[in-house]
C-alpha cells in the first residue's frame, strides 16, 4: 500500500487507472444495466456550462396576448386555458414532450422499456425506439422467436395509444441498416395501425449527446460478445474470464451530400412515414440541421452534451460536445422550412422545458426522467410525471402571459451571465 499522496490532484482517479487499465475509462462496470449516466450536476456559478439551468423565466407586466384571450373567452384567462397540444415532427402530441431513444442497453431492454412504451402511448406523446436492438437481439417476428425489445415496445405502445395522438419513431444506425430494421418494421402487420393513422416515423441516427463521434456502446457477456464479433467492435478491457466485453457500434460516416441522399432515400422508400434526424452536439450542428431540413426532414433532434446514456466513457460525459444552450443558439437561426426542432438533455421538470421552448425548440425529449419515473412505479410512474409536467407548463406559460406553445420566445428568458436576452 502506497504512502504517497498528492493534495489537490485527482489522485483517486489516477490510482483507479493504475489498478484497472482501460476499464477505468468507463464507469464501474458493476453499474452497467442499473445506472443512467450523463454529464455531472452543473455548478452554482452563473457562468457554468449549463446556461439553461441558470437562466430565468421572466414574466412581463404588460400581457397583450392575455388581453386577447380575455376578449375571446369573455373572462380572465386561467392556467387551464393554455393549449399544450402541438405537432412534433408531423405527429400530434398532447404535450410538447416526447420520450427519447432507448436502445439496446440493459437499462431499457426489458420490462422497463415496455412500461414506458405503454404509458407514453396512453398519454398521447411520441416515443422513440433506439438503435442496435435488432442486430443484438433479433426482431422476433417469426412465431417460434421471442419478441425483441423493439417489437415488444412497438406493440405495447400501439395497444395503449389513443386514436389520433402520439406516435412511434424507430431509430436506425449503421448496424441497424445492415439488419434492415426499417424494412422489417415498415412491412410488419404490427405497424399497420400506426402507418394507417400517420403515426409512424423513422429516425436516422447521426449521433447522440452523451458520446458525440462514437456509436452506441454496451457491455455483453463473453459468449454473447463472441456471437456478435463479426458485426461490432469488441474490446476486452476487464479482468477475468467471465468479465463483460465492451461492444462498440460504428458512428457512421456523413458528408452534407450523404446526409441529403439518406433523407431522400428515406422519403422515397418509406412514403407513409415521417422522417426524423438525430444530431449530436457537434460544432457544425447548425449546418447539419439546415441540410436535414432542406432535404425534407420532418424533425431534427439535437442532443445537448447534458443528455444521458446507458454507457459512455467518463471523458465524453464531462468534456465532449456543446452544451444544449449553445446547440440551440447555433440551430435556431437556420431555416427550418416548417419542420420541428427537438432537443434533449437533462430535462426532468417544467422550467427547463419552457426555457428550451422559449429558445426555439418545438418540443423536448425525456430520457433518464422517463426511465426513472417508470422504475419508481411501473404502472403509473411516467403517467404521473407527465401529469406534473402538464401542471407546471400551464402555470409557467400562463405566467408569461401566453397561451400557446408557439407564442413562447426569447423575450421570456434572461441569462445572468450576460444580463441580456440571447437574441
Amino acid at each position: 500500500m502506497s504512502v504517497l499522496s498528492a493534495p489537490g490532484f485527482p489522485e483517486r482517479e489516477v490510482r483507479a487507472r493504475a489498478r484497472t487499465a482501460a476499464g477505468s475509462v468507463f464507469p464501474d462496470n458493476a453499474q452497467y444495466g442499473s445506472t443512467l449516466f450523463g454529464q455531472g450536476q452543473p455548478t452554482a456559478a452563473p457562468d457554468s456550462l449549463d446556461a439553461i439551468d441558470h437562466a430565468r423565466l421572466v414574466p412581463p407586466v404588460f400581457v397583450p396576448l392575455r388581453a386577447e384571450m380575455m376578449f375571446d373567452l369573455g373572462r380572465e384567462p386561467l392556467a387551464g386555458d393554455v393549449d399544450l397540444t402541438t405537432t412534433i415532427g408531423g405527429l400530434r402530441s398532447t404535450l410538447p414532450v416526447y420520450v427519447s431513444a432507448f436502445g439496446s442497453t440493459a437499462v431499457a431492454d426489458g420490462d422497463l422499456g415496455v412500461a414506458v412504451a405503454g404509458q407514453a402511448g396512453a398519454a398521447g406523446v411520441p416515443m422513440v425506439i433506439g438503435e442496435n436492438i435488432v442486430p443484438v437481439s433479433g426482431y422476433g417476428r417469426m412465431a417460434d422467436e421471442e419478441q425483441s425489445s423493439l417489437l415488444r415496445r412497438l406493440t405495447e405502445y400501439t395497444k395503449m395509444a389513443a386514436e389520433d395522438t402520439g406516435g412511434v419513431i424507430v431509430q436506425q444506425s449503421t448496424e441497424d441498416a445492415d439488419a434492415e430494421v426499417w424494412n422489417l418494421v415498415y412491412s410488419d402487420p404490427a405497424s399497420e395501425q400506426l402507418l394507417t393513422s400517420g403515426r409512424l416515423a423513422f429516425e436516422l441516427k447521426v449521433g447522440q449527446g452523451a458520446k458525440p463521434g462514437l456509436g452506441g456502446m454496451t457491455l455483453l457477456p463473453p459468449d454473447r460478445a463472441a456471437h456478435l464479433s463479426a458485426q461490432y467492435d469488441m474490446l476486452d478491457i476487464y479482468d477475468g474470464a467471465a468479465a463483460p466485453m465492451l461492444r462498440s457500434a460504428t458512428p457512421g460516416t456523413f458528408t452534407p451530400e450523404i446526409l441529403r441522399q439518406q433523407i431522400r432515400l428515406m422519403r422515397n422508400n418509406y412514403p407513409r412515414c415521417r422522417i426524423w434526424v438525430k444530431l449530436p452536439p457537434a460544432r457544425d450542428v447548425g449546418d447539419a440541421a439546415e441540410v436535414a431540413w432542406a432535404a425534407g426532414a420532418d424533425a431534427v433532434t439535437v442532443d445537448g452534451a447534458e443528455a444521458g446514456t446507458g454507457w459512455a466513457p467518463h471523458g465524453f460525459l464531462e468534456h465532449v460536445g456543446l452544451p444544449l444552450a449553445e446547440c440551440l443558439r447555433r440551430v435556431t437561426d437556420r431555416d427550418r422550412q416548417g419542420s420541428s426542432l427537438l432537443v434533449s438533455g437533462r430535462c426532468w421538470e417544467g422550467t427547463r422545458v419552457v426555457k428550451c421552448l422559449a429558445l426555439g425548440a418545438s418540443a423536448v425529449g425525456l430520457g433518464r426522467a422517463a426511465l426513472v419515473a417508470a422504475d419508481e412505479n411501473a404502472d403509473h410512474g411516467l403517467t404521473n410525471l407527465l401529469v406534473a409536467f402538464e401542471l407546471e407548463l400551464r402555470l409557467l406559460i400562463s405566467a408569461l402571459g401566453k397561451y400557446r406553445i408557439a407564442d413562447l420566445a426569447a423575450e421570456d428568458i434572461w441569462f445572468p451571465a450576460t444580463n441580456e436576452r440571447t437574441r
